[in-house]
């Protein structure tokens, strides 16, 4: 049985409407250990055979038998397994990898040993053959025409096919190395069959055991020269042991892995500009999503609440307000393990302005929530400590703040908060999470301090007056203060007033100071309807408790109030408690968990309470709906734009990139490399490229998230 038959073959190509033919009605056979020289003029169809013959060209009429078998049913993966099998090739123009070493090109043939170090010495051993020991780590591009093709030769034998086609291998050769490539040729052929194309048969007229003649795409002439070379017992090519398809993808992903390795470190100078490129884009495309990251609003719930893990937000049906001993009692008998009598400031969106005194200058961070200590637990790994004394808090801040407050210790002793109150910073929590909110955490006196504050100077539509009395208690001057602040550092039974009106009354002490306060509430939100309720707070300071000399008096006029008013914490909350307990109506319980407080508040519902879990969504309003999501559709476009823009620029200038491989890849296709390889190697180099671009947008990360504003 021949290793190779061809009988009636014929290749025919279309181009533009126009059919040529390329051979027609070839009947060939071939077996091992021959040496056949095909001869025939330019154009005579000698290539358009030997393509045939290697499965670079498909064939339209007759049939190629490998061992018996027939090949025209096969496909690209049938076609490439042949090639891997069976062919190797040697070309006129070398087909060697320029970029490649002499000893990549080799183990680049020999990828079917899975053993590196067996595949390392088989190479070896090849180039030593053909001559080249010597340029093991040249580059082909820096080789001679005859190391060239000794360096394909080695590649060939590498492959240990059972059929060698040359398609003009000595043509840009001079005499003497031509004579030196067919003698190899020769040498290998003991056992294989080797198919010379050639324009001077005197070439290989000493070596060729027969002759073939084509002519207009057909064979004209086959002469036998000499007896083929014996070739000992006869074995099929390239036994391989049948792999299940999870062993050959397996395969596969590793060669595709080793060939991208090879690819990218080939071409240092071009890998350098792609990882440029790369870079470009990863850092453009994270500029651009930075950019437009609020577009993920769309998919945000909306809490009617700020959402703490078992808290119930609780009020009554009719509307009245808690008692103290009512609150206690509930938190008793459903099992809230704390409860919070005014829990105003739990849901305003920030509980005042921070400022952290950094040298001569400032850092602002005006959207703070405030919590109260049994509010949320941060876990044991905090800075510091949890605050215990009404004038201490604990941050939980961005990690941008780490290296201004502290990493070890803490570098500020004390902060600025709501309305200028000066408190004690003793430990502070870090996160890495941009959708989280920055809180400031209190015990439960710190954290009514700041609601009074708040309720007294910004909830309501109500004034601190300072009236002047002569002794007869009528009132001499008044005037309005816009600023009122707290003082943990003064006593209950005083206060500290700064102004300039003070002071012109302050040398005569027959008068009497009035502190008043004035609520005015409202049906809906105290900001609109019919007032409902006045109320008027009144605290008498004889000139003995007032006074104007203060330390920090600068300090406290950092917000440019020209007048304002200090009290002790004590004084602040003893007013607000008047305001409060006649009108505030909502508390909350705080419960182990959300599932606790999800059944507790269905048990308050039953008895009449209105119980709302924090967890619970409500739907916004239409219009705010609408411009929500045009606003998320627009940022949206924006960043597809974008990123389509920088995918057509880095296409663009990889294109040439990319095109600097080609020939590479139709010489691996040649030796039979499997596309599917290929592309895992073409993959591999890319994502090599991109290794880079991902080191520096961590880098980038972590430094915009370690680095103070």
């Amino acid at each position: 049985m021949a290793l190779l038959a061809l009988k009636d073959i014929g290749k025919i190509y279309v181009s533009d409407g126009n059919v040529a033919v390329g051979i027609r009605g070839v009947n060939l056979s071939f077996d091992r250990g021959e040496f056949v020289a095909i001869t025939g003029k330019s154009g005579s169809g000698k290539s358009t055979l030997l393509n045939v013959i290697s499965g670079m060209d498909s064939y339209e009429e007759g049939e190629l038998f490998i061992e018996g078998a027939p090949t025209s049913h096969y496909l690209q993966p049938e076609w490439e397994e042949y090639r891997e099998r069976y062919i190797s090739f040697i070309f006129q123009d070398y087909n060697i990898i320029e970029s490649f070493t002499v000893l990549q090109n080799v183990e680049l043939a020999l990828m079917h040993i899975e053993d590196k170090k067996q595949r390392r010495k088989r190479a070896l051993e090849l180039i030593e053959r053909v001559g080249l020991s010597s340029h093991i780590k040249h580059k082909g591009s820096k080789l001679s025409g005859g190391q060239k093709q000794r360096t394909v030769i080695a590649r060939a034998l590498a492959k240990d096919s059972p059929i060698i086609l040359a398609d003009e291998p000595t043509g840009n050769l001079d005499s003497a190395t031509s004579k030196e490539i067919i003698k190899l040729l020769q040498e290998v052929s003991l056992d294989k069959l080797v198919i010379v194309v050639t324009h001077n048969f005197d070439e290989v007229s000493e070596c060729a055991t027969r002759h073939i003649r084509v002519f207009d795409g057909s064979v004209e002439s086959d002469h036998k020269i000499r007896e083929a070379q014996a070739c000992g017992e006869e074995k099929t090519a390239i036994p391989q042991p049948k792999k299940s398809k999870k062993q050959e993808i397996k395969k596969q992903i590793k060669n595709g892995v080793e060939l991208g390795k090879a690819i990218f470190t080939a071409k240092p100078r071009l890998s350098l500009f792609l990882c440029l490129l790369m870079i470009v884009g990863t850092l453009g495309i994270f500029g651009a999503t930075a950019f437009c990251g609020e577009a993920d609003v769309l998919f945000e719930p909306d809490y009617m609440f700020n959402h703490i893990d078992g808290r119930v937000v609780l009020s009554k049906q009719s509307g009245e307000v808690f008692t103290e001993e009512e609150l206690q009692a509930l938190a008793t008998e459903y099992g809230a393990q704390s409860y919070l009598h005014y829990d105003k400031m739990l849901d305003q969106s920030y509980a005042g302005s921070l400022i952290i005194p950094v040298g001569t200058e400032q850092m602002d961070w005006e959207f703070l929530r405030a919590n109260a200590v049994y509010g949320k637990d941060y876990g044991g790994d905090i800075v510091g400590r949890y605050p215990e004394q009404v004038d201490e808090v604990l941050l939980y801040l961005p990690i941008s703040y780490k290296p201004t407050v502290g990493e070890d210790t803490l570098n500020v002793s004390e902060i600025l908060m709501y309305e200028q109150v000066v408190y004690k910073l003793v430990g502070v929590k870090y996160y890495y999470d941009n959708n989280l909110t920055p809180e400031c955490l209190f015990t439960t006196e710190g954290f009514n301090t700041i609601t009074a504050i708040r309720h007294l100077t910004t909830l309501s539509s109500s004034q601190i007056n300072v009236c002047i009395r002569d002794s007869y208690g009528d009132v001499i001057t008044s005037y309005n203060m816009y600023g009122i602040t707290s003082s943990f550092d003064m006593p209950k039974d005083k206060i500290y007033v700064n102004s300039q009106k003070y002071e012109s009354y302050a040398k005569d002490g027959n008068y009497t100071f009035t502190v008043e306060y004035g609520a005015v509430y409202y049906k809906n939100n105290y900001n609109s309807g019919t007032p409902t309720k006045t109320y008027t707070y009144v605290r008498e300071f004889s000139n003995s408790e007032i006074t104007s000399i203060k330390p920090d008096i600068n300090t406290y006029n950092m917000f440019g109030i020209e007048e304002t008013i200090i009290m002790s914490d004590e004084l602040i909350c003893e007013m607000a408690e008047n305001v409060l307990r006649e009108s505030y109506t909502q508390a909350s319980l705080f419960f182990e968990n959300d599932k606790s407080a999800h059944a507790a508040a269905d048990a308050l519902h039953e008895r009449g309470y209105i119980a709302v879990p924090s967890d619970t969504v409500y739907e916004p309003n239409a219009a705010l709906v609408i411009l929500t999501m045009l606003a998320g559709i627009m940022l949206a476009i924006m960043w597809v734009v974008e990123v389509v823009f920088l995918s057509l620029f880095i296409s663009l200038c990889s294109r040439r990139a990319l095109g600097a491989f080609k020939g590479d890849m139709a010489i691996m296709r040649s030796m039979g490399i499997q596309v599917s390889v290929i592309k895992i190697g073409m993959y591999v180099r890319m994502l090599i490229s991109l290794i880079p671009a991902f080191i520096l947008v961590a880098l980038s990360a972590v430094l915009i998230y370690t680095t103070p504003k």
